[in-house]
């Protein structure tokens, strides 16, 4: 992470929660403050319709990176991941404003939002590189289908508690055949996230790192593993198996037929993350986390 002097920003672009008053009345007070003191502002276009009316330029969100300089998000950490899927492919940076419950990528304090976000502009900030990683499903050895993900990519069965087979792979050397719920493939980013609730490691955000996190596994020695963040990972569902999903953050939904390979590795782009001046990976784990602070 970089704490050195950081280049100032002068177009911001503007992304909500949409169907959310509170995050309206923030977005409402990003758009007028930011004007007022001389910024270019863009406001993402399904983000605009919940301000009815506005002074600043209107954007889908896959062209933000073309007008702006930094994107503030504001919202929960699901708002943030889904416009950092998109947002990855420009180099514009993202901060993100906390308007949801646990709040580990989005930093900044609602009810401080235009102090600490003017010593940001101002070119106060840490910035970091986030990975992500590419999800890639082939059938009979043609892809078919394609996806993101900056927590976690998860095979797991389209049907409720559903025990599934499959066999896992790392740069081609197999690992295992495993019978479990499934299995989480998670960035140091998505430790935080789904991974830590099926009981695998925090990874901080600067290890070149993938977590493989089973789900429910029949055998009680499979344990998570950590692998080298270049690895190329591939995993095989089995012949027994009905139709499985691959589900990249919860969010985008792919198929997998029994026998397909699906490749899961680091995607080319990564987000660039922006954080206040005095943010500290630890102090947002104590206080997401309940753990303990100084005795003495």
């Amino acid at each position: 992470m970089s704490t050195k002097a950081q280049p100032q920003f002068q177009r911001i672009a503007l992304i909500g929660k949409v169907h959310h008053e509170a995050t309206r009345n923030t977005l409402l007070k990003l758009e007028h403050s930011l004007l007022d003191l001389g910024f270019d502002v863009i406001i993402e276009s399904r983000t605009a319709e919940q301000l009815n009316s506005t002074r600043a330029q209107i954007l889908p969100l896959h062209r933000l990176g073309e007008a702006a300089d930094l994107a503030v998000v504001v919202g929960g950490d699901g708002n943030m991941l889904g416009a950092a899927r998109i947002l990855c492919e420009a180099d514009i940076a993202v901060i993100g404003v906390n308007r949801g419950n646990l709040g580990f990528l989005t930093d900044i304090d609602p009810d401080h939002v235009i102090e600490q976000l003017k010593a940001v502009l101002a070119g106060e900030y840490q910035t970091e590189q986030r990975f992500l990683l590419q999800a890639e499903v082939f059938h009979n050895g043609k892809s078919k289908s394609v996806g993101r993900a900056i927590n976690e990519v998860v095979l797991h069965s389209d049907k409720v508690a559903h025990m599934i087979e499959f066999e896992v792979y790392v740069n081609d050397e197999f690992v295992y055949s495993q019978r479990s719920d499934g299995l989480i493939i998670s960035t140091p980013t998505g430790s935080t996230a789904y991974s830590l609730s099926g009981g695998g490691p925090i990874l901080t955000p600067g290890l070149d790192a993938i977590s493989m996190v089973p789900m429910f596994p029949h055998t009680l020695s499979s344990r998570p593993i950590v692998v080298d963040g270049h690895s190329i990972i591939r995993l095989r569902a089995a012949t027994e198996n009905d139709t499985l999903q691959l589900s990249c953050d919860g969010h985008v939904r792919m198929s997998v037929q029994p026998e397909d390979d699906i490749v899961i590795q680091q995607h080319p782009q990564r987000l660039r993350l922006v954080h206040p001046k005095d943010h500290s990976y630890y102090r947002v784990l104590r206080n997401k986390l309940g753990w303990g602070s100084r005795v003495f």
